[in-house]
């Protein structure tokens, strides 16, 4: 007989998993065992969070426990999707020559950390780097798994590039793998006080093969700026970077090309950890040194084969998308988002007895050849391995270009919201950009919330929402300038205020709006619960938690997937560092 469950009425359904028989699975000591287990659930992730409020410490349970929801057994034969099942009828012909035919060695058997088990309930590759980051902090050795999962046979296509997601494996995200691999064995070893070369080792091999793809697929002008329709930041841009525009110009991206640095520079560091345990390591750091160097040129120097642009723009001091036509002309894309930001991400310093162990990073004698046959001294004599502190700066973002971005980050009428980085200046909300290029026009404008357009299906807007993932990676950024240039760097934090405080201070006030998005205010409020009454008031639901995709740039509303806990559980990681730095 169906039944129907009424109004305020209330069910409880039992479950047990066993492999062997109970005789009394159900019995009296089944509520002991459900409350005990409850309790050892809360008491390790206070172990390893120690010193949070009261409210952090929700907070940190509840992020923790959502990311681990989002485990989830996803199993896809790309072989048995395109040929059909035994004696059923057979697919469409065209399956065979989609883009998926490529991937035919594709098999996925596994439990994955999706972005979000209700809505998203796949594997996608760069969302997956956060997950195994984040996850990193409650267990290490899921972490390490899942970071290499989409690196393993099983998944790689024969070119050596790792799918994307479900519905096109071939698009190229951003290559962070290396940024995973290495932050994983760091927070590991910062937590045992020991490190997994062993997987660093591996993860690198794996790493070196992906390597070789992104530096001969993507760099389509062959001047070294790599382009190719990176996504993540989906409709970041006035026009979809994915395509060529109707009369052939293409879009040359500054982040493309600061993504393959950051990679680079990863794995420099990778192969500097993994020397001071096998010496076989050391030898490669060079071929880092040199790219990372040639790509920190492309982004800011004028090339010496003809090439008379570079994406930053001194006369606004920003980087930009540049539009190169088939005449070879070209023009600036003058729109400030958090694609100019990305080449803040690629630095790393070393200290003076890492130089003095490994040779290449001494760039006043790798490049002493090069500087040379130069009369004066060159940007890269200036700017890349300089000293300060007594550590050596690898960055593509030189010092007086760091300052003048940082007007625009720390600006709350540009980048900076109460809650966090805007992924796109405030200044488009009254003064919307319009750029046209032959037959096409387009318009692209300030949007705190949901997505304007219908680029990407309209369901991910990089205009102007707060973004987890990238704030992360932001404040990670500003932490390392901070640890390079100590007090020695002020930056007007807000723009304007009047008060001046060194980067890494600047980086805890950024973790600290973040973190504000889940706190309870001088109201009671979660920001994140929005306008809803019900939620924001009612107690039974107020401190349930959910971790949005993203959220708005002006009052923190959770938009987008209300349970993408995947990435946006990056705030644990930021609760911990808070509590670390600034106590209550």
């Amino acid at each position: 007989m169906e039944k129907q469950l009424l109004a305020k009425e209330e069910w409880i359904v039992n479950l047990r998993l066993s492999d062997c028989l109970i005789s009394d699975p159900f019995g009296e000591n089944f509520d002991f065992i459900i409350n005990n287990r409850e309790k050892e659930c809360i008491a390790y992730f206070d172990s390893i969070s120690v010193g949070l409020s009261e409210d952090d410490s929700l907070i940190f349970r509840s992020a923790a426990s959502g990311l681990l929801w989002c485990k989830k057994f996803y199993h896809w034969s790309i072989s048995r999707w395109l040929n059909g099942d035994p004696n059923k009828p057979a697919p469409p012909e065209e399956r065979k020559h989609g883009q998926n035919a490529y991937w035919s060695r594709l098999y996925a058997d596994d439990i994955i950390l999706v972005p979000d088990s209700w809505e998203y309930p796949y594997f996608c590759q760069w969302d997956l780097m956060f997950h195994s980051v984040a996850v990193a902090v409650i267990d290490p050795e899921t972490a390490k798994q899942q970071c290499m999962l989409l690196r393993s046979p099983n998944y790689t296509a024969p070119n050596a590039q790792t799918p994307a997601y479900e519905w096109a494996l071939s698009d190229p995200n951003p290559p962070i793998g290396a940024w995973a691999a290495l932050r994983i064995f760091q927070i590991e070893r910062r937590e045992k006080e020991y490190g997994d070369y062993t997987f660093l080792r591996s993860a690198m091999i794996k790493l070196l093969l992906e390597y070789g793809w992104w530096a001969n697929r993507n760099d389509r002008s062959g001047d070294n700026v790599f382009e190719g329709g990176f996504l993540g930041l989906d409709n970041i841009a006035v026009f979809d970077r994915r395509f060529p525009l109707a009369d052939g110009s293409r879009i040359q991206q500054c982040d493309g090309t600061a993504w393959m640095a950051m990679l680079s520079l990863n794995l420099l560091q990778i192969s500097v950890e993994l020397s001071s345990q096998d010496p076989v390591f050391s030898d490669i750091c060079e071929r880092f040194v040199f790219d990372f160097a040639q790509l920190a040129i492309t982004l800011n120097v004028p090339s010496l084969n003809g090439r008379d642009y570079v994406s930053w723009d001194e006369e606004d001091g920003f980087y930009y998308d540049v539009i190169k036509r088939s005449d070879n002309s070209w023009t600036y894309l003058r729109t400030r988002s958090v694609s100019g930001l990305i080449p803040l991400l690629a630095v790393a310093s070393f200290d003076v007895a890492t130089v003095e162990r490994l040779p290449w990073l001494d760039t006043s004698k790798t490049f002493a050849r090069f500087y040379s046959e130069r009369s004066s001294h060159t940007w890269l004599e200036d700017n890349i391995g300089c000293w300060h502190n007594n550590r050596s700066l690898f960055s593509l973002v030189p010092k007086d270009k760091l300052q003048r971005i940082c007007w625009y980050l720390f600006n709350e009428d540009e980048f900076l919201s109460p809650f966090g980085i805007r992924s796109l200046s405030k200044v488009y909300e009254k003064s919307p950009y319009t750029f046209r290029e032959g037959s096409q026009e387009q318009t692209l404008a300030y949007n705190p919330a949901d997505s304007p357009v219908a680029m990407f299906g309209g369901n991910s807007n990089w205009r102007g929402p707060v973004w987890m993932p990238i704030n992360y990676l932001i404040i990670e950024a500003l932490q390392k300038f901070g640890h390079y240039y100590g007090d020695t760097f002020m930056v007007e934090f807000p723009t304007g205020s009047g008060n001046f405080i060194s980067l890494w201070a600047a980086s805890l006030e950024l973790e600290a709006r973040l973190a504000n998005l889940f706190r309870l205010d001088q109201n009671s409020q979660r920001p994140f619960n929005g306008s809803s009454e019900k939620i924001a008031n009612d107690p039974n639901w107020r401190d349930l938690i959910l971790f949005n995709e993203y959220f708005n740039g002006d009052n923190g509303a959770g938009v987008g997937a209300s349970h993408q806990t995947g990435w946006t559980s990056m705030v644990l990681k930021m609760i911990t560092q808070l509590n670390r730095y600034t106590p209550m």
